[in-house]
């Protein structure tokens, strides 16, 4: 209960806040790519549960001839790396925090198909809701190995309480600030998850 009423207040003095930083980057968003300026993306939540996650859209959506999407790294906008370079473009996960989909701290959303890839130790991540920062992230982020970050997150689902989701939110402002772990080396984004190596893959 505490958990959820300090995720609703967060939630909203960020939102009140930063709004016209919101409608500022939605009306750049339409005027350089157009609509729409919200990428919504079903991810696991809570128990693996899907839902919408809510992000502001930093690439376009150009495909080949052959009508698949061109790479990340070509779609990526200019102003899409300066969103990703603040963490801008995940501003409307507070939002997604609002509904109760996610927390303001936890282990980050991850695709639905990732889900059945993790061993038994990783799925432990899956019994909190998914966070707008986290352990992980404060830690590495996109720099670090899928091994690593999912290290992390079990590591924080075992040792979890208020006093380190505070701890993670003042660093995550630092580490913003700072704009580190944003992508992998040479790599637009991270790269996909591919299993555990106990399932005889590395996933990094």
């Amino acid at each position: 209960m505490l958990r959820r009423l300090f995720d609703i207040l967060f939630s909203l003095t960020v939102i009140v806040i930063l709004s016209p930083v919101f409608i500022a980057v939605f009306f750049i968003i339409l005027i350089k790519m157009g609509a729409p300026a919200f990428f919504i993306h079903e991810r696991a939540g809570l128990y693996g549960k899907p839902f919408r996650l809510y992000k502001f859209r930093s690439m376009t959506d150009e495909k080949t001839k052959e009508g698949e999407l061109l790479p990340d790294s070509e779609r990526l906008t200019p102003f899409g790396k300066k969103l990703r370079k603040y963490s801008l473009d995940e501003l409307p996960q507070f939002y997604n925090v609002l509904k109760g989909d996610m927390s303001v701290v936890g282990p980050r959303p991850l695709l639905l198909e990732y889900v059945p890839m993790y061993n038994e130790k990783q799925r432990i991540r899956l019994n909190a809701k998914p966070g707008v920062t986290g352990w992980a992230q404060i830690n590495g982020r996109n720099a670090i190995s899928w091994k690593k970050k999912l290290e992390l997150d079990t590591w924080y689902m075992e040792n979890r309480s208020f006093l380190l989701d505070c701890k993670i939110i003042v660093k995550t402002i630092f580490k913003v600030c700072k704009s580190e772990g944003i992508s992998a080396e040479n790599a637009a984004t991270m790269p996909k998850f591919t299993g555990s190596e106990e399932n005889g893959n590395e996933g990094e």
